[in-house]
């Protein structure tokens, strides 16, 4: 038996690196968490999937601060491209950022109104702290006009929201 536990621990290993390394950090906001959430219960579509980073052509920076806004806050990729976004919280108070649908977006707004403690695991969003960076990789596989916003309770409300024009 004892030969196996090495075998499994390696084999595991680069499963657990790769996803310790998709994530920021940003994910201690409370106890609970969203599980297998999937944006309101829609396809994701429409507004894309999750990016290989190996496929990424291109990194676009992406700025969020206290005033409630994204920098840049309107992007134009390209149909089928892979974006990895390099983000950055230049604020003092914790900041998300969320691609979806405005109707999902909306919609998980209003989740998190009623409990502002959730925790993300979704591959389409990225939460960080005051000074933090992270990155998040995205492929837009489809003609259209994607949102984005931080779903923390107020900001998207604030005007904490952004869009993505894919052509």
């Amino acid at each position: 038996m004892k030969k196996f536990v090495p075998i499994l621990m390696l084999a595991c290993a680069p499963a657990l690196t790769f996803a310790a390394g998709e994530h920021s950090g940003g994910h201690s906001m409370g106890g609970h968490s969203m599980g297998g959430h999937s944006m309101g219960g829609h396809s994701m579509s429409s507004v894309g999937k999750p990016g290989d980073p190996a496929k990424v052509g291109r990194t676009i920076e992406v700025v969020m601060d206290d005033t409630m806004r994204f920098t840049p806050a309107q992007i134009d990729v390209k149909a089928g491209e892979t974006i990895r976004f390099f983000v950055k919280n230049s604020g003092k108070i914790p900041h998300e950022m969320v691609i979806g649908s405005l109707a999902d977006l909306k919609a998980h707004a209003e989740e998190m109104r009623k409990m502002p403690g959730m925790q993300h695991v979704e591959p389409n969003m990225i939460t960080l702290n005051a000074g933090q960076r992270g990155g998040l990789v995205w492929t837009f596989d489809q003609a259209g006009t994607v949102d984005f916003a931080c779903l923390i309770p107020g900001h998207m409300e604030a005007g904490m929201a952004g869009k993505v024009r894919v052509n």
